[in-house]
C-alpha cells in the first residue's frame, strides 16, 4: 500500500515538473544557506579551537585596560590608555602558581623588503635566557628555519611563515635585510606555518628595539604572557594574579585597569561570538525555508483543486480519507527532500568553495566541517518543512466529499 502511495505522488508530481520544480527550488535555498554556514561555523570553531590548543591552556594573557574591545586580544591592547609596566611583569612573576611569564610589545607597522613595503604585526620580545625559554615553548613562535633570539642581538628579526613566503612578491630567506619603520633588521629566523594569520604574519624584533621604533614607553609593555605550574588549574592562578594586581595598583574588584584572561577563556569567548554570529545567520537562512515551506504549501492547494476530479474518483472506488491525506502529504514531503538533497550537495560545494578561497588567501582558519549528524538533520528538516506545509492541503484535500469532488466536471 504505501508503495502505492509513492507511486501515486511521484507520477502527480512528474505532471507538473515546472511548478515542482520552482517549488523544491524555495528548499534549496534555504538549505544550501543552512548547511553553508553551519558548516563554516562549525569549521571556524574547530580551527579556533586547535589553536588555542596549540598555543596551550596553562597561558594566562595581561593587557592593560578593563574588560571591553580594548582588552579583548593582545594585539587590540596597543588602543588601551592604561598601561602595563616592568614593575606589573614582576608581580605577574611572583604570584602565586606562575612559572614563568614574560612582557611584550605588540603593535602595527609598515615591513620594507625588495622595495616593497607591506603593512603587518610587529612582536617586541626580550632576548634573555629566561624570556628565550619560555618563548620556544609557545608554538606560535617555534622557528622552522634558522635560529632563535640570543642576548646580545640588536637589529635581528625572526619573521612569520607567510612574511617570508607569501606577503611578498619575493620570498624573504635568512641572511637578507628588511626596514622596519625605517630601520633596517637582519633576518635571522623564519618560523613555523601556524595557520593564524596574526602569527604567520608578525615580525619579531628585540624588546628594546621595538620600543624606541614603535614609539612606546621605557620599561612599557602592551601584554604580559604567564605560564602555569604544572598541575595548576590556570583560572585560580588567574584569580591569584588579579588580586596581586588590584593590591598593587590600589584598586577594587571590578575597577580594574587591566585584563587577565586564560587561554580556555579566551577561546570560551571566541566561540561564543561564532555561536551568536551562526545564530543570526541561520535565522536569516531560515527564512528561506519559511518562504520555501509557503511554497511548497501553495503548490499543495492548487494540487487540490486542481485535482477534485480525481479525489472524487479515488472515493468513489473505496480510497479512505487518510489515503487522500497520506498521499498528499507524501507529495509535500518529496517536495521537501528533494530540495533538501540538492540543497545539502550545494551546501556543501558552498561551504568548500569558501574554504578554498580562504585558503588560497593565506587565511587557514575559515573551514567547512561536514558531519553526518548535520547532513542527515538537513534531510530530515527539509522533510519535515515539506510534510507540515503540505498538511493542510492534505487536510484539505481529505475532507472533500465524492460528489462535491465530482460535481462540475
Amino acid at each position: 500500500m504505501l508503495a502505492d502511495y509513492f507511486r501515486i505522488s511521484l507520477r502527480n508530481l512528474r505532471k507538473r515538473k515546472i511548478r515542482s520544480f520552482l517549488t523544491i527550488l524555495g528548499i534549496v535555498i534555504g538549505i544550501v544557506s543552512v548547511v553553508g554556514l553551519i558548516s563554516i561555523g562549525q569549521g571556524m570553531q574547530q580551527a579556533i579551537n586547535e589553536e588555542f590548543k596549540t598555543v596551550g591552556q596553562d597561558r594566562i594573557i595581561i593587557k592593560p585596560g578593563g574588560e571591553g574591545f580594548t582588552g579583548s586580544t593582545p594585539v587590540t591592547a596597543e588602543f588601551s590608555t592604561e598601561k602595563l609596566y616592568e614593575h606589573d611583569l614582576d608581580v605577574v612573576k611572583n604570584s602565586k602558581g606562575v612559572y614563568k611569564a614574560i612582557g611584550v610589545i605588540i603593535d602595527t607597522g609598515d615591513t620594507e623588503f625588495d622595495n616593497t613595503i607591506k603593512y603587518n604585526n610587529i612582536f617586541g620580545v626580550p632576548t634573555d635566557s629566561y624570556s628565550i625559554s619560555f618563548i620556544k615553548t609557545v608554538d606560535f613562535f617555534i622557528i622552522e628555519d634558522g635560529r632563535e633570539f640570543e642576548q646580545g642581538d640588536k637589529y635581528k628579526a625572526i619573521v612569520g611563515y607567510r612574511t617570508a613566503k607569501e606577503l611578498f612578491d619575493k620570498e624573504i630567506r635568512i641572511g637578507n635585510k628588511v626596514i622596519i619603520k625605517g630601520q633596517e633588521f637582519k633576518v635571522i629566523g623564519i618560523q613555523k606555518k601556524t595557520g593564524s594569520p596574526v602569527h604567520d604574519s608578525m615580525v619579531r624584533i628585540p624588546l628594546d628595539v621595538s620600543r624606541d621604533l614603535l614609539e612606546k614607553d621605557d620599561k612599557e609593555f602592551t601584554t604580559i604572557f604567564a605560564k602555569v605550574q604544572k598541575g595548576l588549574d590556570p583560572i585560580n592562578v588567574a584569580e591569584s594574579i588579579k588580586k596581586e594586581l588590584r593590591n598593587d595598583h590600589d584598586v577594587k574588584e571590578g575597577e580594574e585597569d587591566f585584563t587577565v584572561t586564560t587561554s580556555v577563556q579566551l577561546m570560551e569567548g571566541f566561540n561564543n561570538i561564532l555561536n551568536i554570529v551562526q545564530i543570526v545567520l541561520i535565522g536569516i537562512a531560515g527564512i528561506s525555508l519559511f518562504v520555501g515551506g509557503i511554497g511548497i504549501m501553495n503548490t499543495m492547494y492548487t494540487s487540490v483543486l486542481q485535482r477534485r476530479k480525481e479525489i472524487g474518483i479515488m472515493k468513489s472506488i473505496g480510497a479512505k480519507n487518510s489515503d487522500i491525506m497520506i498521499i498528499f502529504l507524501i507529495e509535500s514531503g518529496i517536495l521537501g527532500i528533494i530540495g533538501g538533497v540538492i540543497g545539502v550537495i550545494l551546501g556543501i560545494s558552498l561551504s568548500k568553495g569558501v574554504e578554498l578561497i580562504a585558503f588560497s588567501l593565506g587565511v587557514e582558519l575559515l573551514k567547512a566541517y561536514i558531519s553526518a549528524p548535520l547532513i542527515i538533520g538537513a534531510l530530515v528538516f527539509s522533510f519535515l518543512i515539506g510534510a507540515v506545509s503540505g498538511l493542510m492541503p492534505a487536510m484539505q484535500a481529505a475532507k472533500l466529499q465524492p460528489v462535491d469532488a465530482l460535481r462540475g466536471f
